[in-house]
């Protein structure tokens, strides 16, 4: 009975993450697949170029929640009854379930998004923390180069060097181990789910975010 309520839990949380957001904000506002316009990726950045501001910004916003509730909500309700003894464990398995279900959606032909925003929902839940810390990298790399896909990458590559650096300045208790580790192997993530736009860089071919470049000069 554990067992299967290990695997329902993991069941739901990736199918939590695999509600299409952007796909179906396409189908609604254009009658398109945004998978077939701009980059291709079904994500917020391209929503933005395709649909504009407010639709992008819903999409963020449910898709960071889609990587939140699972950590931060159904992992603690059930973690009494299943097999794994460590919550934050737990939590890494539901968090990363419903980031697995944003890139390979079910019902998207498993073909989603890079899984930043619900990435950065499960960061929320798991690492409070360190998350704003990481978000400033963000906003300040789009800001100074105007590249989300920089953004996300040193963001990602930040978080572990904040958990190890922040709480003895802070006065808060370190991260578990089993956080720790796992955020050691997010850099690497999501330098995967980021190979395309990695190449796309070294050719000095990857899309700008220009109207976020409050330093670009103006022609």
């Amino acid at each position: 009975m554990e067992n299967i309520n290990l695997f329902l839990l993991l069941l739901i949380s990736y199918i939590l993450g695999s509600t299409p957001t952007s796909i179906i904000a396409g189908k609604i506002i254009k009658g398109i697949d945004i998978r077939e316009h701009g980059s291709g990726n079904a994500g917020g950045t391209n929503v933005f170029r395709i649909l504009g501001f407010k639709p992008a910004l819903i999409v963020v916003i449910v898709d960071v929640l889609k990587g939140w509730f699972p950590p931060a909500v159904l992992a603690p309700l059930i973690f009494d009854k299943q097999i794994i003894p460590d919550l934050g464990l737990l939590q890494i398995c539901c968090g990363f379930a419903a980031v697995l279900g944003h890139i390979y959606t079910i019902f998207g032909k498993f073909k989603g998004g890079k899984g930043v925003g619900t990435l950065g929902g499960m960061l929320i839940a798991l690492f409070p923390t360190a998350f704003p810390f990481c978000l400033a990298v963000t906003v300040i790399t789009i800001i100074v180069t105007g590249y989300v896909s920089l953004a996300s990458i040193l963001a990602a590559v930040s978080l572990p060097v904040f958990l190890f650096t922040l709480p003895p300045f802070l006065g808060v208790d370190p991260a578990p181990l089993s956080l720790l580790v796992f955020s050691l192997l997010i850099p690497w993530f999501i330098i995967f789910t980021h190979r395309s736009n990695i190449q796309r860089l070294r050719n000095g071919e990857e899309n700008r975010f220009e109207k976020a470049m409050i330093f670009r000069k103006k022609n």
